[in-house]
């Protein structure tokens, strides 16, 4: 069987079942982020998208953990999550793994966590293709950058110096048309450009790229160690774990990772809205109570990323975290979205394409060699 219930709780057995698990996992982390994107371009402000969006990310992690942790029999060896999180077992060291962040490099240090659980030949090579897509999505969004200064070019000959303000003026786009203008225009086009502008909630038009890159390297890094320390907490390769302590089921500590990542993003986002970045309106908790556009597809896209994260734990956890970290692959499924939804990459150049299509083929077989590093990791329950 690909999931089978031991005692109250259903645990990931066969390589088959971690594969199915972990491609539903990027489905769900790679269409989350369009959600998001979707509202911020249609004006909402991130601060609220993000609170709306915590909620449900986190009622996804309590309904997994109940639901497949189980809440039936339990013994010693096989806890079940409601055991673990009532009672006294002396496991806070896995506990602040599953709850903690920090810097690394994800894929190699899962595979030797796992004590080797994956094939390193296929393994590294999927790592090698997903370093060479990385690489062709820096070259894709450079690309898109000077085709789309090429578009402005016009107005000013160096789009780094056109405000929005002056592309609105030369374009003739009024703010209370920009509804209209959209409907109108040709996506991908300049005047496309400047009604998306005028429109979304954080503007982009002629602001350094500096900020954005900078932002972006600190959540990679950021972002890149919680599956190795979420293998940390569940199978204590550092034996940090008293004598006889039962290690944290997948579920105890999806439940934590996720109680983690409520708080800080409760925090961050309510202090963001007195406190915006970025050029963003200030906000209030009571402007946030009361902003309903888009609230459907916020709540939304927490639910697809709080199932997406539970996946590919429970996927990880059957078939090495190694091959799980398949999932980061997420640009596959984001730039489709981008794409169909956004008109992203349209009337661009030659060259763009051409990376584009190399960088998705890079990721695809990425995920490929991945998946097929997979291993079966030897149950705890027999």
């Amino acid at each position: 069987m690909m999931i089978a219930q031991e005692l109250g709780i259903y645990v990931v057995e066969s390589k088959g079942g971690a594969i199915l698990c972990l491609l539903l996992s990027l489905l769900c982390l790679g269409t989350w982020p369009a959600l998001m994107a979707l509202l911020e371009r249609r004006g909402r402000l991130p601060q609220h998208t993000y609170l709306d969006y915590s909620i449900t990310n986190f009622l996804a992690a309590i309904f997994i953990a109940f639901v497949f942790g189980g809440i039936g029999e339990s013994t010693h060896e096989a806890p079940s999550f409601i055991t673990q999180f009532t009672q006294i077992q002396d496991n806070w060291p896995s506990v602040l793994f599953a709850m903690a962040g920090g810097v690394g490099l994800s894929t190699t240090v899962n595979y030797f966590l796992d004590n080797g659980l994956n094939r390193a030949d296929i393994l590294f090579s999927g790592v090698g293709c997903f370093l060479v897509a990385v690489c062709l999505g820096s070259a894709v969004h450079s690309s898109n950058s000077a085709d789309i200064k090429a578009k402005l070019g016009k107005l000013s000959g160096d789009c780094e110096t056109v405000t929005p303000e002056e592309c609105q003026r030369l374009f003739g786009v009024e703010e209370e048309e920009e509804e209209k203008e959209m409907e109108n225009v040709k996506e991908g086009s300049a005047a496309f450009l400047i009604a998306l502008e005028n429109k979304r909630a954080i503007k982009v038009l002629g602001k350094s790229m500096v900020v954005g890159l900078g932002i972006t390297f600190f959540a990679g890094l950021s972002f890149s160690l919680f599956s190795p320390l979420f293998n940390l907490a569940t199978n204590d390769q550092w034996h940090t774990l008293k004598q006889g302590v039962p290690k944290l089921i997948v579920y105890t500590a999806f439940f934590y990772f996720s109680l983690s990542c409520f708080v800080i993003a409760v925090a961050l986002n309510i202090s963001f809205l007195y406190k915006p970045v970025l050029d963003s309106p200030r906000s209030s908790f009571r402007e946030y109570l009361s902003d309903w556009n888009g609230r459907g597809w916020a709540l939304a896209a927490g639910l697809l990323c709080g199932f997406g994260n539970g996946l590919q734990f429970m996927g990880g956890q059957a078939a090495g975290y190694a091959a799980s970290d398949a999932v980061q692959a997420l640009p596959l499924v984001s730039t489709f979205w981008g794409i169909y939804l956004f008109g992203e990459y349209r009337r661009s150049s030659t060259r763009t394409y051409a990376l584009l299509v190399g960088m998705l083929v890079m990721f695809t077989v990425a995920v490929g060699l991945l998946m097929a590093s997979a291993g079966e990791r030897e149950t705890r329950f027999t």
